[in-house]
C-alpha cells in the first residue's frame, strides 16, 4: 500500500502534475507568455529534484537501512529501529512517463473543455 501512495514510483506525480501544468499555461497564455515560463522553470527544477536530489537520497537511506541491519550497528533505541524511506526519488525513466502522461491529460483536457 505504501508504494501506491508515497513517494516515488512509475509514473511521476510530480512531473506528471508541473508538465500538465506548462503545457496549459502554453496552451492557454501561448509559449512566449510569462504563465509559460515560470511554469517551465518550476518544471525543470521538480523534474531534475525528483531525479537528482531525491533519488540520492533513497540510495543514502538503502545504504544507511544495510548498515543498521548489521550486528555491529545493532542500537537499542526506538529511533534507530526504524528503517529508513529508500524511494523517495524517481528514475529518469518515471520522470519522463510523468512528463508524457502530464502533456497528454493537458491536451486531453483542453481539447474537451473547449
Amino acid at each position: 500500500a505504501e508504494r501506491l501512495v508515497g513517494s516515488g514510483g512509475m509514473p511521476s506525480s510530480h512531473s506528471a502534475t508541473v508538465c500538465a501544468l506548462t503545457t496549459a499555461a502554453g496552451l492557454e497564455y501561448g509559449i512566449s507568455s510569462f504563465e509559460f515560463a515560470v511554469s517551465f522553470v518550476l518544471s525543470a527544477v521538480v523534474m531534475y529534484d525528483a531525479m537528482g536530489v531525491r533519488r540520492e537520497t533513497g540510495k543514502q537511506a538503502k545504504l544507511l537501512n544495510m548498515l543498521m541491519e548489521q550486528d555491529f550497528f545493532k542500537f537499542d533505541n526506538e529511533a534507530f529501529q526504524q528503517r529508513l524511506k529508500e524511494f523517495v526519488g524517481h528514475t529518469p525513466l518515471q520522470v519522463l512517463a510523468g512528463a508524457i502522461l502530464g502533456i497528454v491529460l493537458a491536451f486531453y483536457v483542453n481539447g474537451y473543455y473547449r
